[in-house]
């Protein structure tokens, strides 16, 4: 019995034929290295400059797309709504790019769906937004593909878009808050 424990002991608890089959490699050996970023996505993703106390985070949003991209909005205080995409691989984000610039308030709340290779967004701005007033400018936003250019529609003095639906496999999108929709297609872009 004293036998045994002590060749267990010495194994260090470890099957021998276990521990040699994965040897740990030396100093002298390259170690696997992270890929590199393709072209374009050098960039750290970056996040709101609005501060919240509360649950969860109301100026920032990601959403993944089937191809393993990622989409990320924030807000930014003074100069409007910003998107950065990931590469599929997730090795590095795009440079952020203004897809709504306005000096007004951010309301809490930017919102992300991908419908396919489409993605859609949401977001709102107002005078006195965080202090619950209504707000001034309610914007949807769509790319498509290489997400490199977004469409966006701006509805003024609107309480915001509530729902998005898609049709086609993400080629039409419903804009909808109550009886108001707000249609875009692929084909035709938006259109009340």
């Amino acid at each position: 019995m004293i036998g045994m424990l002590v060749t267990v002991a010495a194994c260090g608890g470890q099957d021998p034929t276990i521990a040699r089959a994965s040897p740990v490699p030396s100093a002298s050996e390259p170690s696997a290295t992270p890929a590199k970023p393709a072209k374009g996505y050098s960039y750290e993703l970056r996040k709101s400059d609005i501060r919240w106390n509360g649950t969860g985070d109301p100026y920032n949003d990601t959403v993944e797309l089937d191809d393993g991209r990622r989409v990320a909005m924030h807000y930014r205080r003074g100069k409007g709504l910003y998107e950065q995409h990931s590469d599929p691989q997730g090795n590095g984000w795009t440079r952020p790019s203004l897809i709504y610039g306005t000096k007004t308030e951010a309301c809490q709340g930017v919102h992300l769906r991908a419908f396919g290779a489409t993605v859609t967004a949401v977001a709102d701005f107002g005078i006195y937004c965080s202090d619950g007033e209504p707000p001034t400018e309610s914007i949807a936003a769509v790319a498509v593909g290489n997400l490199r250019t977004w469409k966006h529609h701006l509805t003024r003095s609107f309480d915001g878009w509530e729902r998005v639906s898609a049709g086609d496999g993400g080629k039409e999108i419903t804009f909808r808050r109550g009886s108001s929709t707000l249609r875009w297609s692929r084909s035709g872009g938006f259109s009340t």
